[in-house]
């Protein structure tokens, strides 16, 4: 589980000194430390319209930003809190409270528009706090979101920075929510009760004309319909009787209107739960690149941010990839493997999951760049643990042909072979060592090289072994040739037996075989003389059928032939009966 940062309050950001941005240095080690998802909820607002006090309710603290009670903006630059989220676990919740708009001391509007431009650019949500109703003054107030296109570039390229390319904005924007504080109308239209969220879309209507004055009045409302397609709206009552508000942070809940604390209660409640985690994660890094662009006098774009951000995110993906890699190799793998194989599976499973670790957080891969390099690296990673496998294999082999050839090197070095037949006692006992050897598992893939080698290293022993058995006497020889000569007779005669064991089975085998293709063939000639006279049969039927029809059709033919005569006769005669009675 990723460590929560808990701060005990609020700490400045970026400071506003003369006139001139500075980010905190002390405030980005803070942001660097966080490993935990971020939601981040900016304020922005005039001056003196309690922005402080709702961030210290999201917060879920009374103090901790300061609310002020002078006509004077009390929070300078950008200040923010960093808690754990009270609905989200693992969440790190970052609360921006920004320095007053419009406080007159300042003489211009130019840091008022960075600070408006920031606390966009850094925010998953962006918090609008104004007095009183939407009117024509509220929105006049929020020249700043008309000037976002000036401040803000979308991406690298000249010349698209306009309204129209509000496309490439919306996906990197923040939601936008929008608080009235001391409302004082009744939400409803034509008598008909509506919602803070329907009274917000009212306002944001666009009047028809092209005149300046319908473009003034139109601009603002329409920046705010394109970058801000999620959109909220709040309403809260007076907190308090106006001569307590100056201390309204020492009022205890009593001495509230309870219409204002519910309206608090469902503005936190909402925040909380539909605020998402910050698209561009890695704040400092974009809080560092920001204000960097701003002090150098270029506008802050958007794309360069993002490239500059996809560098620091896709490397440390990476990292997180082989560490987990790596995590994973150190769970399954136990060296040496009995296989190749097996380890290249083990490598291709554990390659599988860091591929997936990459994938979920790295960010703008272009051109799969970075996911590349990560290939490249567990490729090494694979040749490494190839290696270690192929060493730790030669060191297991090594250590175990110690112990089951040591004892064999001390009776050489005995002299227990330095006798007659010992060179053959000597390869007996070579075998038996072999075969025992072999029977280990987990030998690894080295297993075969390793003993080959050794063999090969021994074979001066097994040769000076043999020359001792070659020097003893004539009748010894003869003894161990006669013994030799039995031993090989008994063998031959034993693989005589076998192979002759091994023909009767084969003929055995092949006489059963030839007996089950006799009796199937048999079987299938049975089948098919019986099919054969079936069919014969059949069509000895069909003749006689049909010689029976063309003997009753030859019938029926002949009889209808003597009728037909017959009907001619009788036509005939009656045709000469007139003639025979004149006569």
């Amino acid at each position: 589980m990723a460590p929560e940062i808990d701060l005990p309050g609020p700490m400045s950001l970026i400071d506003n000194t003369k006139g001139q941005l500075v980010v905190n240095p002390e405030a980005l080690k803070i942001l660097s430390a966080i490993t935990q998802p971020v939601v981040v909820v900016a304020i922005v607002g005039l001056y003196r319209t309690g922005k402080s006090y709702l961030m210290n309710k999201l917060a879920g603290k009374k103090n901790g930003f300061s609310l002020g009670s002078t006509v004077k903006s009390h929070t300078k630059g950008i200040w923010m809190w960093c808690v754990p989220h009270p609905k989200k676990p693992e969440h790190t919740l970052v609360l921006l409270d920004t320095e007053g708009l419009g406080d007159i001391e300042k003489g211009d509007n130019e840091n008022d528009s960075w600070i408006f431009a920031l606390a966009i650019l850094l925010s998953s949500t962006f918090v609008y706090n104004s007095m009183g109703t939407i009117n024509q003054q509220a929105m006049d107030q929020l020249h700043y979101v008309t000037e976002l296109t000036d401040r803000i570039k979308a991406n690298s390229s000249p010349g698209n920075n306009s309204v129209d390319d509000s496309a490439d904005f919306v996906s990197f924007f923040p939601a936008f929510v929008w608080t009235l504080r001391d409302f004082t109308l009744e939400l409803e239209v034509d008598g008909e009760p509506i919602t803070a969220d329907d009274y917000l879309e009212l306002s944001l209507k666009l009047r028809k004309g092209t005149d300046k004055k319908s473009k003034s009045f139109n601009d603002p409302r329409l920046c705010i319909r394109k970058f801000f397609p999620k959109r909220k709206c709040f309403v809260f009552d007076w907190p308090a009787p106006r001569k307590y508000l100056a201390h309204l942070e020492q009022l205890k809940e009593e001495e509230l209107n309870p219409d204002f604390i519910e309206q608090v209660a469902e503005f936190c409640s909402y925040i909380l739960s539909h605020s998402n985690v910050k698209t561009l994660s890695g704040l400092e890094s974009l809080v560092l690149t920001y204000v960097n662009t701003i002090s150098s006098g270029d506008l802050p774009c958007m794309e360069n941010a993002v490239l500059a951000l996809a560098q620091i995110e896709n490397s440390a993906a990476v990292e997180k990839a082989i560490a987990h890699y790596e995590q994973q190799m150190g769970q399954k793998v136990q060296l040496p493997t009995e296989t190749l194989q097996e380890l290249l599976d083990l490598h291709r499973d554990s390659e599988r999951e860091a591929i997936e670790v990459f994938m979920k957080n790295s960010f703008k891969d272009v051109d799969q760049m970075f996911q590349r390099k990560l290939g490249a690296q567990l490729e090494a990673r694979r040749d490494d643990f190839c290696k270690q496998n192929s060493k730790a294999s030669s060191d297991r082999c090594m250590a175990l042909l110690q112990d089951i050839f040591g004892p064999l090197e001390e009776d050489v070095k005995q002299g227990t072979f330095s006798k007659p037949g010992g060179y053959r006692l000597f390869t007996q006992k070579l075998q038996e060592l072999k075969n025992k050897y072999y029977q280990v598992p987990r030998k690894g893939i080295q297993a075969k090289e390793v003993l080959k080698k050794y063999l090969e290293s021994k074979e001066d022993v097994a040769d000076a072994l043999l020359q001792t058995d070659q020097s003893l006497s004539e009748k010894e020889k003869a003894i161990e040739v006669e013994r030799v000569k039995a031993e090989s007779a008994e063998a031959a005669k034993k693989m005589l037996e076998e192979i002759q064991k091994k023909n009767e089975e084969m003929m055995e085998q092949k006489e059963k075989s030839y007996q089950e293709h006799v009796k199937q063939l048999t079987e299938k000639m049975e089948r098919d003389r019986a099919q054969l006279m079936a069919e014969q049969e059949k069509t000895l039927a069909l003749k006689l059928r049909e010689q029976e029809r063309l003997l009753k059709e030859g019938f029926e033919n002949e009889s209808k032939r003597l009728q037909k005569e017959i009907r001619d006769i009788q036509m005939r005669s009656k045709s000469l009966h007139p003639i025979c009675n004149i006569l």
